[in-house]
């Protein structure tokens, strides 16, 4: 699917509504694939990620590992544990919280086409080198939640502005 379009988001933390309008806002953007950079926190917000295939990576704030990947399970998602490659729209997009320099730089190391992340809940869309890095914000702790779409075709990258 080379127009593909994808959703981000990322520190959600227990925010379930306001996930469940983010999700709604991606999907009503056009995402046909939703990856989530970490700080779920409760199977309660990954419920609320569905609608797309759906990608999760866990976060320094994710404790109870074994109930969200049930309710990944239980809703089709994709657990890529602490981090790690998918291929979308004939990209190579490397998800990881961003909370650990080790994760990130393993990442980094594989040369994808992107690196998505989070943590640090401020938006970010950088190129270096043949990788841009997308942080898409995050819908708690934050001046503006904020979540993310990328064109992979195109390779444009727009920040959509969640309402409180």
């Amino acid at each position: 699917m080379p127009g593909m379009r994808i959703g981000i988001l990322s520190d959600t933390h227990d925010q379930v509504a306001r996930t469940r309008s983010a999700t709604v806002l991606l999907l009503e953007a056009g995402a046909e694939a939703l990856v989530h950079c970490g700080d779920v926190t409760t199977p309660e917000v990954v419920a609320e990620v569905v609608g797309a295939p759906t990608y999760f990576v866990f976060g320094n704030c994710d404790y109870d590992l074994d109930a969200l990947r049930l309710a990944m399970r239980r809703t089709g998602a994709t657990c890529l544990e602490r981090g790690g490659v998918i291929e979308l729209g004939d990209r190579r997009i490397a998800v990881v919280h961003g909370d650990s320099a080790r994760d990130y730089l393993r990442l980094e190391a594989d040369a994808p086409d992107y690196i998505l992340s989070g943590h640090t809940h401020v938006r970010r869309d950088v190129r270096e080198g043949p990788t841009r890095h997308v942080n898409p914000g995050a819908l708690h702790r934050a001046s503006t939640f904020t979540v993310g779409l990328l064109d992979l075709a195109a390779d444009e990258y727009v920040s959509l502005t969640v309402p409180r």
